[in-house]
């Protein structure tokens, strides 16, 4: 009997130590934690792949979207930043156009759990992050994009969503003309036929455009340029300047002189004059006859804008004269410039401080090497992608030289 008593006794204890054993309930914290994160970075996929659909005018349908409240809407702006609608009107088209795609309120307990995970995956989009408190916060970056407040309200956008904020440009409206295919004409030599005006017309090869003021019409550019036989005699202290479409003598500032191999042009952005270099000491190699604006940098489809140009005040645009590619790389000669760094460069230095670039992405690395080097740049919490030179402290650690490369990459031992 007490040997059945014994043998009991053990059973239970045995049990009791499975089910309840420090193991037992570390694992089950991890399994907890990892579901966690799957169900959010499940979220976060939906949400990306319904706004990438929305872009390419296409239908995502998942069971994702129901679950978790997703939504993706055209929303436009005018100069007033009031709601307008999406379209062409009287030839103007809104002021500003967004594609908006939201998601249910996260949990209040799982946003530092979301953020890991936009770090993780969405540290390139710039504009995907947990609205809060009328801006969007992105992972792996300390950047805030703020969302205008008539967005917010028409989209019912509160604190804990997931929200993917696009501008986009509303397409020029194509006019299509069909010609009537019971009419035709033959034209003779030296014409072409063109239809116009609802009928088949013949109309020279060689139609000239009038240019006004002091431009003549290049028929190998296709475009109006300076006519320089209409140039004028200036005075010595003068300079020739085209002003709307016509030369003038305007009278440089007396104390701007410029090197050898310069001459002063009048700015007329900022109305000041600045040296730059003669056109009649230098012989054009270039490949390119017409580099286009605006240096593309990052994967596309995150954040879509149509700027003059991409790169900031604090970078360079460089173009490959082979393939005509133009990238952006930091100029570190606009350190002391206010709009790049600002604070006092002369506060950055010593054994425990040191400039670093902040490089948004891989990309945008990758086609820096020639400049920067081999040099391995890092993409964390620590460092900041704004595209601007920024100053590290390591407090009471020192710069690592080996792996720092002033004023691109600064890291702490």
């Amino acid at each position: 009997m007490n040997i059945f008593i014994m043998i009991l006794v053990a059973l239970f204890m045995a049990g009791f130590y499975m089910f309840s054993s420090p193991s037992q309930k570390v694992q089950k914290h991890d399994t907890e934690y990892a579901i966690t994160t799957s169900d959010l970075r499940t979220i976060a996929q939906c949400t990306a792949t319904t706004h990438n659909a929305t872009i390419n005018d296409a239908v995502f349908e998942d069971i994702c979207i129901g679950q978790n409240g997703v939504r993706s809407e055209f929303v436009c702006l005018d100069d007033k930043l009031k709601i307008t609608k999406c379209q062409i009107t009287k030839n103007k088209k809104p002021a500003f156009s967004y594609i908006v795609t939201t998601t249910s309120p996260i949990a209040p307990e799982n946003h530092n759990s979301m953020m890991e995970v936009l770090e993780t995956y969405y540290s390139d989009s710039g504009t995907f992050g947990l609205f809060h408190n009328g801006t969007i916060m992105s992972g792996g970056t300390t950047t805030k994009r703020t969302v205008p407040n008539a967005i917010i309200e028409k989209m019912e956008i509160t604190d804990g969503q997931l929200v993917y904020l696009t501008q986009y440009e509303i397409p020029d409206e194509m006019i299509e003309y069909i010609p009537d295919a019971t009419y035709d004409i033959v034209c003779p030599t030296g014409t072409a036929k063109t239809y116009r005006f609802g009928r088949w017309q013949c109309i020279d090869h060689n139609t000239k455009t009038d240019c006004g003021g002091d431009m003549i019409w290049d028929s190998d550019l296709y475009e109006c340029i300076p006519d320089e036989s209409k140039k004028p005699l200036c005075a010595d202290n003068q300079t020739a300047v085209l002003v709307d479409t016509v030369w003038e003598c305007v009278n440089p500032f007396p104390e701007k002189s410029c090197p050898d191999k310069m001459i002063a042009r009048l700015n007329y952005n900022t109305l000041e004059w600045e040296c730059v270099t003669d056109p009649a000491s230098t012989t054009d190699t270039k490949k390119c006859a017409n580099v286009a604006k605006g240096a593309v940098y990052g994967a596309l489809g995150t954040t879509l804008r149509v700027p003059q140009t991409s790169c900031t005040d604090c970078e360079r645009m460089i173009t490959d004269p082979e393939t005509c590619k133009s990238i952006c790389v930091p100029d570190p000669s606009k350190i002391s410039d206010p709009s790049c760094y600002p604070g006092a460069t002369s506060e950055c230095s010593g054994s425990t401080r040191a400039f670093y670039f902040g490089f948004p992405n891989g990309k945008y690395i990758t086609d820096a090497k020639d400049v920067i080097g081999d040099i391995n740049v890092p993409l964390d919490t620590h460092h900041s992608q704004n595209r601007k030179f920024n100053c590290i402290d390591c407090g009471d650690g020192i710069v690592d030289t080996e792996k720092s490369k002033p004023p691109y990459v600064a890291i702490c031992k």
